[in-house]
């Protein structure tokens, strides 16, 4: 089997646990799900030898356990600077920079309090990641993070909006 191809499976591993991730409510659990998917995700851009976003992904996973037990904004702004350092070290050219992006802008999310809050950083570090993946030549990366952002609009809309519909 091809690297190139188990790089696909491992993102519909992913793909299982983003699509559960916003479908729950509690923070938490939110985050344990993003904990498995962040690491088949690096696994699969270990595969196709995009260092920055294997790095950053693994070091995601890493961020969202901490993140499990803790929603001090303190320690975000410590993983922010983590990250700038993985993407100096592992640099790549401009690509790298969406990835860097996009997992700043996710970590600035693990640590929010309310999954509400989560939810809606989620939102743009998921462009971010959605326009590394296009440009990175990864379909199910691709397919991964459009389904990601579905999800969470979803469940942002269930959990959100539309119980303030309903009791108008």
């Amino acid at each position: 089997m091809s690297p190139f191809f188990l790089s696909q499976i491992l993102t519909g591993l992913t793909l299982c646990s983003d699509i559960t991730s916003f479908q729950l409510k509690k923070r938490r659990n939110i985050l344990l799900c993003l904990i498995f998917s962040s690491s088949t995700l690096a696994l699969h851009f270990a595969l196709l030898g995009h260092w920055t976003a294997a790095s950053l992904a693994l070091f995601g996973a890493i961020r969202f356990a901490v993140g499990f037990y803790t929603a001090n904004i303190r320690l975000a702004w410590l993983f922010v600077a983590m990250i700038a350092v993985i993407t100096i070290f592992t640099w790549e050219g401009p690509l790298s920079l969406l990835a860097s992006g996009g997992s700043a802008i996710c970590n600035l999310g693990t640590f929010q309090r309310e999954d509400k809050r989560l939810r809606l950083f989620m939102f743009p570090g998921t462009i971010c990641w959605l326009s590394h993946n296009i440009l990175a030549g990864s379909p199910g990366a691709v397919v991964v993070e459009i389904v990601f952002f579905c999800s969470n609009l979803i469940g942002y809309y269930r959990f959100y909006l539309a119980p303030k519909r309903s009791q108008s």
